[in-house]
């Protein structure tokens, strides 16, 4: 109502001042001029103001309350043929995974009818338990050019080893066997043997061997782990070794640090059917018991890691009632200087080395039956570092090395024998001799990681030896070198490659004669150079062909004295993988 005032008001005063105008004019018409005076001037004003209410309150009996409105949907189906198309992924580009096999087969044939061939299978009992089977045999027929002894070898073994994991704690098993044959066919030049008693040589030795071992590692007690391994050794020629080593292992939280304590029980003794000098004939037997304890403490801090060790032994010679004692440092570090880009270590080592047959026959498979076995004291190694990562392709370590070695074993030519009786008796074989020897390393390493498909490593040593009674450090090269590359050429091709470079080696000059108060006469083997390389071709996931070249340079080096290798060797073959 009040809006229909305020609307209204404004008409009825325009009305009422028109209405005025109009009967003025009529005055004007019908009076006489007349004279006005005003008496009291104007003076206008000003009523109070008032708010009006935001929500006014009507008043109104013509308001009606509204009616309430329902609602209601009649539903009527209408038939459509409309089909809506359904939704779909969009796609994403993902590598095809790639299928890994379980089990695979090798073989392979070349030239000096050498033969390669192995076999690996896992067998998944449960999805704790497994069982693994590895077969290797490597094998040559020889025919190296003028050796005048047969010089055929092979090398074989079978691994076998069983796995069981659970919640708390996981243990393994392993058995094992090897059969190895070499000849000592380094024949020197003797003018004094005819061809009738070279033939009548008979140069061929034969290693076997067996071994037992057992594994156990703990998630949550301070006992650790433990392992335990027994190894037989044997040849043909009477010679038997066992080896039983034990270590256990226990660690302890100490607030922020870690203290792992292991003890090692390292027990060797053998027998050889007579010593070096075939005129005394007298038995060699050796047994050397060591006992150990080594405890660290494991320090973490941010970029810094330090372990802080001692090692303590106690040797026992059992043949020859000696005992010793020891006491080494185990301490090493390593600080990031520059995240992963500089990373400086070092540390100061020693260690009681346990020295057996077996570990003599795998560096030098030429030794004689007669040697003289004892553990060699190593001091320390101090040694200091650098390595990183140049960018994401490179990385390199530099490391240089002082080592102190009391009876360090030393190869030696054997010189031949005035009474020879077995095959290793005319100077065509090698055997132990120890000195205390210092060794000053240079080492250097740079690896290239170009994509997932090309890689290339390349490494060299330098070696600088100071012996306190032999004339030289006997067969231990001043330099070493290496490279390394590994190329997936495409899905189907690739080629691998090594390159070894080794420097001069001196040992005895065993064709002079000794001649008191007179150094032994020496001989230096050249340097030599062994490029291999192998390619091959994946015809499927499963079966693929490869082709593998030794020694392509063709040189007959010899990396022992009178012992040339066999030249350019090809071998051929396919590997084949498959799940049962």
């Amino acid at each position: 109502m009040i809006r229909y005032f305020q609307k209204t008001i404004p008409f009825i005063c325009m009305g009422i001042v028109s209405w005025g105008t109009l009967a003025q004019e009529k005055e004007e018409e019908t009076l006489d001029t007349e004279r006005v005076v005003i008496v009291k001037a104007y003076t206008p004003t000003i009523s109070d103001a008032f708010k009006i209410k935001s929500t006014p309150i009507l008043n109104d009996s013509v308001t009606q309350k509204k009616k309430q409105i329902r609602y209601s949907i009649f539903s009527v189906p209408v038939a459509s043929t409309y089909t809506p198309a359904k939704g779909k992924a969009a796609n994403i580009d993902r590598p095809k995974r790639i299928k890994i096999y379980d089990n695979y087969a090798t073989l392979g044939f070349g030239n000096f009818t050498s033969a390669l061939a192995e076999f690996y299978s896992n067998f998944q009992i449960n999805r704790s338990d497994n069982l693994g089977i590895y077969l290797h045999h490597n094998s040559s027929q020889g025919g190296i050019d003028e050796v005048q002894l047969d010089d055929k070898f092979y090398n074989s073994f079978l691994d076998v080893n069983y796995t069981s994991r659970s919640r708390k704690y996981t243990y393994g098993l392993e058995v094992g066997a090897e059969h190895q044959l070499y000849n000592w066919y380094g024949l020197p030049e003797v003018p004094t043997l005819t061809q009738e008693q070279i033939a009548a040589i008979d140069p061929q030795q034969s290693y076997f061997g067996i071994k037992l071992g057992g594994k156990l590692q703990f998630d949550d007690l301070y006992f650790k782990k433990a392992s335990l391994r027994y190894r037989f050794f044997g040849d043909a020629l009477g010679s038997t070794e066992h080896h039983v080593v034990a270590k256990p292992t226990f660690e302890f939280e100490m607030g922020d640090s870690l203290i792992n304590t292991d003890f090692i029980v390292d027990y060797v003794s053998g027998s050889f059917d007579r010593d070096l000098d075939p005129v005394l004939q007298t038995p060699n037997n050796y047994g050397i018991l060591n006992l150990g304890v080594n405890p660290s403490l494991v320090i973490l801090r941010d970029n810094l890691t330090v372990n802080l060790g001692a090692a303590v032994y106690y040797s026992i010679d059992t043949e020859n009632s000696d005992n010793d004692f020891f006491i080494y440092p185990k301490v090493t570090a390593s600080y990031r200087l520059l995240d992963e880009a500089v990373i400086a270590y070092g540390g100061l080592e020693g260690t009681l080395q346990q020295n057996t047959y077996r570990n003599a026959v795998q560096k030098n498979p030429f030794v004689s039956p007669t040697l003289i076995l004892e553990p060699t004291n190593m001091l320390y190694d101090a040694y200091i570092g650098l390595k990183g990562k140049i960018s994401d392709i490179v990385s390199y370590n530099v490391r240089g090395s002082y080592i102190s070695e009391d009876e360090k074993p030393l190869f030696v030519n054997n010189r031949s024998a005035t009474l020879q009786l077995e095959g290793y008796d005319f100077g065509n074989s090698f055997s132990y001799r120890y000195d205390d020897v210092n060794t000053v390393i240079g080492y250097g390493e740079l690896n290239f990681e170009i994509n997932k498909k090309f890689k290339l490593g390349a490494a060299a040593e330098y070696f600088s030896y100071s012996s306190e009674d032999e004339q030289e450090a006997w067969n231990l090269p001043e330099i070493k070198a290496s490279v390394l590359v590994d190329y997936q050429i495409n899905k189907q091709w690739f080629l691998g490659g090594q390159l070894f470079y080794v420097g001069e080696r001196k040992d005895i000059d065993n064709t002079v004669a000794v001649v008191p108060t007179v150094p032994e006469a020496t001989v230096t083997l050249d340097s030599y150079f062994d490029a291999n390389i192998n390619v091959g071709y994946r015809l499927n996931d499963q079966l693929s062909f490869f082709v593998k070249g030794n020694n392509l340079v063709g040189d007959n080096y010899e990396k022992w004295v009178n012992f040339p290798v066999q030249d350019i060797q090809i071998l051929g073959g396919a590997t084949y993988k498959f799940d049962y």
